[in-house]
């Protein structure tokens, strides 16, 4: 990818290692300002290094935010919008919800949800629709939503969506990933990119591969952390898998096609379940219960 993205800005949360930070890299090296996200000041300042490495001139910045908390990701909306009106701008031309966690035991945030489906679901619906102005009035602005191929076994329980009563943590993980797909079907129903009007903003869902990442590495049991050492030996890179986040965000050519999944700049069949505009509503009614407020996105539905 060699585009010229200098005048653009996007961001990025879980911007300060894997998939993330490589993305933000490949951005910076393109000319645009990247505005990252991350839980540790430190790694955010390592990042912010890198990338002002990679090209001074594109004013990288990141923001802390911990994912886990409703009120947290209202503060960074909050600051990522002072951020662009600091900079004079009044646009974002795109939003990558990359940010995630895997849980083995069933653990709730102090707001009363479980930590994958906040996290992983929760947090990218609220982020979006705050945000959502300022992506609409980009030229071509583009949500990517990190999803994964574990949506394909998922099946979400309408009566237990977190899985209070028999939690497992794959489970958890795979139901999320569902979620994010169905989001970005509706999302682009809402936005009008289903119908055949000319949509300015853009969703679709990523499908990072088997990447060496450290997801499941952090706070599960020994045998968990063996399982995944072993299973991501045979991963890509979190830059080879990062280019096909970078072309959703920024290839012009696909702004009106009708596909929702993607996986490496290629088009991929996503799970039947993943499609059906009923759950897709529904579960985008549940989600502003949830988040507690209708989350006012400004288009005709």
């Amino acid at each position: 990818m060699n585009t010229n993205l200098s005048g653009k800005t996007y961001v990025i949360t879980g911007a300060t290692s894997g998939i993330g930070l490589a993305a933000a890299e490949i951005l910076a090296a393109q000319g645009a300002a990247v505005i990252g996200v991350g839980r540790s000041k430190e790694r955010c300042q390592e990042a912010e290094k890198r990338l002002r490495m990679r090209n001074p001139a594109a004013e990288p910045a990141f923001l802390l935010a911990d994912f886990s908390s409703q009120t947290q990701v209202r503060s960074l909306a909050a600051g990522i919008q002072d951020l662009l009106a600091s900079r004079g701008l009044t646009v974002l031309d795109g939003l990558v919800n990359n940010a995630g966690t895997f849980t083995y035991w069933f653990t709730l945030t102090p707001e009363g949800f479980e930590r994958t489906w906040a996290v992983n679901y929760l947090a990218p619906f609220l982020l979006t629709n705050l945000l959502l102005p300022r992506l609409q009035s980009a030229p071509c602005g583009r949500i990517v939503t990190v999803s994964s191929g574990s949506h394909y076994a998922a099946r979400l329980n309408w009566e237990d969506l977190q899985l209070r009563r028999r939690y497992n943590g794959l489970r958890a993980y795979g139901n999320t990933k569902l979620a994010n797909v169905l989001f970005s079907l509706e999302l682009n129903r809402r936005l009008g990119a289903s119908s055949n009007v000319e949509a300015k903003c853009r969703a679709f869902a990523a499908d990072p591969g088997l990447v060496k990442t450290d997801i499941a590495l952090k706070g599960s049991p020994a045998l968990v952390h063996w399982v995944w050492k072993w299973r991501r030996s045979g991963g890509i890179t979190p830059h080879e898998s990062a280019r096909g986040i970078v072309f959703l965000l920024t290839e012009p050519s696909i702004q009106e096609s009708p596909e929702i999944y993607w996986k490496h700049s290629q088009p991929k069949a996503a799970s039947p379940h993943a499609l059906a505009p009923g759950s897709a509503s529904r579960l985008w009614a549940v989600s502003e219960q949830m988040c507690g407020t209708p989350c006012g996105l400004r288009v005709e539905v």
